[in-house]
């Protein structure tokens, strides 16, 4: 099968990360991943090519859109990325468009979904099968009404199916989207969508950074970076306060966003300091949170379930700018799986007694009873699906 797999990550890259997730359990096919936010630099799998669409990006309130390089004109770059993306359609002829959150998010950018959409409903396109793949809780809306009638038309005019990366027992779509009984496709839960650590990575991360077997390894994280730069502040002090007390080590991830000033002023910092490591990014993350002792991050659907795939105690700080987060967060702690930061904890001295508390109560791995294995059920779904309704 020829899949054309549509992600536009704008702030940070979870949507990225899933979305490449997703294609590598789609190893059976030819897979081209369109992509068109900020480059993100990983090792694509062999049977998936990416076809980069000229950047856009949107400011954290999530409602301005601007093209990543300043020097072009926005109307340029969208009417570049609309002609680029249909005649990829003309070029390939693909059986599945497998597009990411649309059209419950990313309506900024229907200019250039909407054309491909109506042109294969018209015939104008060869025929292609229309899947979204959906997080597990939408962002609330000003007009919710009026942002539900129209995915509802979109959805039922142009889709095919509707995955949603989540297990029902935990979150279900219905929560965040009150008209889900109108949607006329089917629709399927796919679990939730994660890599796993690689069998003996946390250790060789342990061994790679000399660490005894007593020694404590914290690994802070900031998701894409644009966000979460008080959290990695806090996450610095708290452990300053703590490491003359016992023997730790200290790995932070920013995020390969983070701005350049804010990434400089915690370098600086954490050059006084022993046993710090600071990185933008690391491919091999889920190693880290494999081999430590403590988590602490924002609450992002990636970092949450990365932290739940290595089994990791943790802290985690949801973003306030929406209820995404929170409500991932709250559903996960009532089962154990983390532990919430409100924003006071961002205090260094009380970050630090609520990171002593973990480190001190003997808990070296979390399990929570929810499923994992999104990816894997979602190219399941597909294929089943594809084959069900082949001429």
């Amino acid at each position: 099968m020829k899949i054309v797999h549509y992600c536009q990550h704008v702030l940070g890259i979870g949507h990225y990360v899933r979305s490449l997730e997703i294609a590598r359990a789609l190893h059976r096919h030819k897979l081209v991943l369109v992509t068109g936010g900020p480059p993100v630099e990983v090792q694509l799998p062999p049977h998936v090519s990416e076809y980069r669409l000229p950047g856009l990006q949107m400011d954290g309130t999530f409602t301005v859109v601007s093209p990543t390089d300043k020097a072009r004109a926005l109307d340029e770059v969208k009417e570049e990325r609309k002609i680029l993306l249909y005649s990829l359609f003309e070029k390939t002829a693909p059986e599945l468009f497998l597009i990411e959150l649309y059209p419950f998010g990313r309506s900024s950018f229907g200019f250039e979904i909407e054309p491909v959409l109506e042109s294969v409903h018209r015939g104008d396109l060869p025929p292609t099968k229309i899947i979204c793949s959906l997080r597990d809780i939408l962002v609330e809306k000003k007009n919710q009404e009026t942002y539900e009638q129209r995915v509802l038309h979109l959805l039922n005019k142009y889709f095919d199916g509707l995955l949603v990366h989540a297990d029902e027992s935990l979150v279900t779509l219905g929560e965040t989207f009150e008209s889900i009984d109108k949607i006329k496709i089917p629709l399927a839960y796919t679990g939730f969508v994660t890599a796993r650590p690689m069998a003996g990575g946390g250790q060789k991360v342990r061994s790679r950074l000399g660490l005894k077997r007593k020694e404590a390894l914290i690994v802070a994280s900031a998701g894409g970076g644009r966000v979460g730069e008080d959290l990695l502040r806090a996450t610095v002090e708290a452990y300053a306060r703590l490491v003359g007390e016992r023997r730790l080590r200290l790995c932070v991830f920013t995020g390969p966003f983070m701005a350049e000033t804010n990434f400089s002023a915690l370098s600086d910092r954490v050059a006084s300091l022993p046993g710090v490591q600071l990185e933008r990014f690391t491919a091999d993350f889920l190693s880290y949170l494999a081999a430590a002792d403590l988590s602490i991050s924002m609450a992002g659907y990636n970092t949450c379930m990365n932290i739940l795939a290595a089994g990791v105690p943790s802290l985690v700080f949801p973003f306030a700018q929406n209820r995404e987060q929170r409500i991932r967060a709250e559903r996960l702690a009532a089962l154990g799986g983390l532990k919430l930061l409100k924003e006071e904890d961002l205090e260094p001295s009380r970050l630090a007694t609520l990171m002593a508390k973990v480190l001190n109560s003997g808990i070296k791995s979390v399990k929570v009873p929810i499923n994992l294995n999104g990816a894997r059920e979602t190219a399941r779904w597909i294929e089943r699906w594809h084959e069900s309704t082949a001429p």
